[in-house]
């Protein structure tokens, strides 16, 4: 397969994932507004450098949002915006929840590595990813996923062969009378 007919496929599949959620659909608002807690065996703390360091079952709560690792790093800005890096947990994979805007359906998502910024309300995940928002889903080697526009980008892993199990990006969207007939609300992992 050419690279342009790959770009295509892959533009037309993102557009496809793009249009999982209605666009006046959101992450829940009310979350940028709430505290950040966090839970961690051990923390070790930079003020200077604003960078703090959770480590050994890590939990990040901030109003819906929960971010669950074995490794949190969190930075922070001059005007308060925090990004957080996640690695490990479960099987070697983070994850993470928040509630839909307006909706009784969550985005949960895991991966090897989950990068957040709260300024920018995107969530990346890299190795092993795989996001679902409401009842559809999405695999790949890397989804970036924009909090604001609920627009997300999946990319398979860079050189696989295109026909390889590992050179594909999944997606499983569901027609709307299924579901209307799901469940939307989906226990936290």
């Amino acid at each position: 397969m050419t690279a342009s007919l790959r770009t295509l496929r892959l533009s037309l599949v993102c557009g496809a994932i793009a249009g999982l959620a209605a666009p006046t659909v959101h992450a829940e608002r009310a979350d940028r507004d709430k505290p950040v807690n966090l839970e961690a065996a051990r923390v070790t703390v930079d003020d200077v450098k604003k960078v703090h360091v959770f480590e050994g079952n890590v939990v990040l709560t901030q109003g819906t949002l929960v971010i669950r690792t074995e490794r949190l790093v969190v930075t922070q800005d001059a005007e308060g915006f925090q990004k957080g890096v996640a690695t490990g947990g479960a099987d070697g994979l983070a994850s993470f929840r928040q509630k839909r805007e307006g909706k009784n359906e969550y985005v949960d998502g895991r991966a090897e590595r989950i990068e957040y910024d709260s300024r920018g309300e995107k969530a990346e995940f890299f190795n092993r990813a795989h996001v679902r928002s409401g009842v559809d889903e999405v695999q790949g080697h890397y989804i970036s996923y924009d909090g604001k526009t609920e627009q997300y980008l999946v990319t398979a892993v860079p050189g696989a062969a295109q026909n390889s199990a590992q050179g594909r990006v999944r997606a499983t969207i569901l027609p709307k009378s299924a579901k209307a007939a799901a469940t939307p609300e989906t226990p936290a992992r």
